[in-house]
């Protein structure tokens, strides 16, 4: 009887991914890199890509509600990022310090590690929420927003800032659930919170039964009501032990001398994002120059591109954690050939992702609104960035790479020369003295990400990284 190795990889290969899909225990610093990658990848990509699907419903719901409904949400999506940005740099330090400790078997140390990040979390979470809250008018208007703007958005961002605690909790405990390779739980929170809110933004927005129409402030509550429940998922999954990581009460003990290491960790994350997101702060103050109908066409426009980029994230995600990981258990020279192998498999998948999204712009602007001009100005933005799609592959994985060793600072520096110095001041000059309008932001995001790119990749293969010590 004749053997078929074929067919048998083809089943241990489908094997693999239903594994990583349900969540299996695995040692990822032993056996097939690629393997390995798989397995961590296809939850990581999934759950990006769930998170995509929200990103596009919530601007299709509130695209119904007009321009000034999706411009208000575009301005105060800006302005959030700033939260994110905190909340995904304690997520960088909890990633890399559990991540590491996992690679050194020290299971206990994670927890410890996990749950010293969920108090520092909490910490920085309330003043966001009280001032958000209270200044919501005051920073639609610093951002240039109308008087309409405003008044469709105000309810909106001041729910977004209150409800910040659910942002910072779903970002840091999936960064602690992917740092120890339970990539599936990470999977199944953000899917809850995902669909719930997908289920429950028409009814809040629109208005069902005993619940009032709540406009451009009901797609906020939707998401805080999804988010809620999805960290009620995750701590489940933490103190129930059913995952990689056991938390108990013992965990929580005020261990200051931890917080102040992750903090250090953190902060150049933190600042890291903020370059980056400051950054898009800035393109969209640059856009409500050219009034509402422009604005409303770039946030559609990023919403896509969001679609597009975040299962990429996944990829870069399990890069991240391959290199934490091998640096705990001393396998630098593995993680490194993790991470090259993450960037090919990326840029083809972004590159056709790309072909696709150029072909596609104008009916897919069109699925959102019926405004000639926001699709016009829309369909513009999304074949223009979507030709330099491989090379963000590129600096995607290349940054998340030193963000899994630990070492936040040297993504913080690559940022701030790509977006800072490069990006905002030459969106400006082509957008409004050289008199290249919205067009002129749009090129400028692609040159910045090649910058990205090259410096990330240039940086990279210094393995200056391979010495970070967390």
């Amino acid at each position: 009887m004749s053997e078929n190795p074929a067919g048998s990889q083809e089943a241990s290969l489908w094997s693999d991914i239903r594994d990583s899909i349900r969540g299996s225990r695995r040692d990822y610093t032993k056996g097939s890199i690629g393997r390995a990658i798989l397995v961590l990848a296809v939850p990581m990509v999934l759950e990006m890509m769930m998170q995509s699907v929200f990103e596009v419903a919530d601007i299709y719901f509130v695209g119904k509600l007009g321009a000034d409904s999706v411009a208000s949400v575009g301005i105060a999506a800006s302005l959030i990022i700033l939260v994110f940005a905190i909340g995904l740099g304690l997520a960088m330090a909890a990633a890399a310090v559990v991540a590491r400790r996992i690679g050194e078997k020290d299971h206990e140390g994670a927890a410890h590690s996990a749950a010293q990040a969920i108090l520092a979390c909490i910490g920085v979470s309330i003043p966001i929420g009280v001032l958000g809250a209270l200044y919501a008018p005051e920073l639609l208007a610093l951002m240039g927003a109308s008087a309409q703007v405003i008044e469709v958005g105000s309810g909106y961002t001041a729910v977004l800032f209150g409800s910040n605690l659910t942002i910072l909790l779903l970002f840091l405990i999936n960064s602690v659930f992917r740092g120890a390779g339970d990539a599936a739980a990470a999977m199944r929170a953000l899917w809850i919170a995902n669909i719930l809110n997908i289920i429950l933004d028409p009814i809040f927005i629109f208005g069902f039964g005993p619940v009032p129409a709540m406009g451009t402030t009901g797609a906020a509550v939707a998401t805080a009501i999804g988010r809620s429940i999805g960290v009620a998922y995750q701590l489940k999954i933490l103190f129930g032990g059913s995952g990689n990581l056991k938390l108990s009460l013992r965990h929580f003990g005020l261990d200051a001398a931890l917080i102040r290491r992750l903090l250090r960790i953190s902060g150049p994350g933190m600042l890291q994002y903020l370059v980056g997101t400051a950054s898009w702060m800035a393109l969209m103050r640059i856009m409500a120059e050219f009034g509402s109908e422009a604005l409303a066409g770039y946030t559609i426009a990023i919403r896509i591109i969001i679609f597009a980029l975040l299962p990429s994230w996944g990829v870069a995600n399990a890069a991240a954690t391959m290199v934490g990981q091998n640096l705990g258990a001393l396998k630098p020279d593995r993680a490194e050939r993790s991470v090259w192998l993450c960037c090919v498999v990326d840029a083809v998948f972004l590159g056709a992702l790309g072909l696709v999204i150029i072909a596609f712009s104008r009916p897919l602007m069109t699925a959102f609104t019926a405004d000639p001009e926001v699709i016009r100005v829309g369909a513009r933005a999304l074949w223009i960035m979507a030709l330099s799609f491989p090379i963000w592959a590129v600096g995607m994985i290349t940054v998340q790479a030193f963000n899994g060793a630990g070492d936040t600072t040297t993504p913080t520096w690559i940022n701030l020369m790509a977006y800072w110095i490069i990006q905002i001041p030459l969106a400006w000059y082509m957008a409004i003295p050289l008199g290249f309008g919205p067009t002129g932001v749009f090129i400028v995001i692609s040159i910045a990400q090649v910058v990205l790119a090259i410096i990330g990749t240039i940086w990279f293969r210094t393995g200056i990284w391979k010495r970070k010590v967390v």
